[in-house]
């Protein structure tokens, strides 16, 4: 049988918001032919797998497809392991070595930006065009819809919009997405995405970015 546990990850300021991660902690007994199976009978955005809990060794899939890296899936895993008592420094995703840590309340992952390719970032006018677009927009592929909330500040208002046909019509928050907009803009950024959720990002001039948030059940 599956061991599923349910965080919710980039959980806002107030408690609410944060995206529903499935992480079934048993990977090893779920063979690779049935995670596509698993992931789209979950119904999560994304669902991870641990293969090697010591060594971080995970696996993440869509209700359709499998990844190579994503971003709230990390930085929830990551927490559950170190509650679970393995404290990784390390998560070894198919994208590479991902280094993690927490800080206080905020757990943090650092990525690089060509491992969270395929998502096209749009930038609006207003929160307000932000807020009053239809989920899903018209269109193929995945959007990153964004506007300043505060430029000098760099606060965002985001949302996402996966258009690959699998259920998922908006995450409530995204990671990878993030991950992009920050490398596009050369700048760190706090990002308040869907619903309720926070992004923390930081950007740093070898190329990569750390994504934080807190983590909650």
């Amino acid at each position: 049988m599956d061991e599923v546990a349910v965080v919710r990850v980039f959980v806002g300021p107030d408690g609410e918001g944060g995206n529903p991660l499935g992480v079934v902690t048993n990977g090893p007994t779920v063979p690779d032919a049935r995670r596509g199976e698993v992931a789209a009978r979950l119904g999560f955005s994304e669902t991870v797998f641990v293969d090697d809990a010591p060594l971080g060794c995970v696996d993440i899939h869509t209700p359709s497809t499998r990844l190579p890296f994503a971003g709230h899936p990390l930085v929830g895993v990551s927490w559950l392991l170190r509650r679970q008592g393995h404290p990784v420094d390390v998560l070894r995703p198919p994208a590479g070595q991902v280094p993690t840590w927490e800080e206080g309340e905020t757990t943090w992952i650092r990525g690089r930006a060509e491992w969270a390719s395929g998502r096209r970032t749009e930038q609006f006018r207003t929160v307000a065009e932000v807020e009053a677009l239809p989920a899903p927009p018209p269109g193929e592929g995945w959007l990153y819809a964004w506007a300043w909330e505060d430029e000098a500040a760099g606060r965002v208002r985001a949302r996402g919009f996966p258009r690959r046909g699998d259920g998922i019509v908006e995450d409530e928050a995204t990671g990878a997405a993030a991950l992009t907009l920050t490398a596009g803009l050369g700048r760190s950024l706090v990002i308040r995405q869907g619903a309720a959720s926070r992004i923390l990002t930081r950007y740093h001039q070898d190329g990569t970015v750390a994504l934080g948030g807190r983590v909650e059940t």
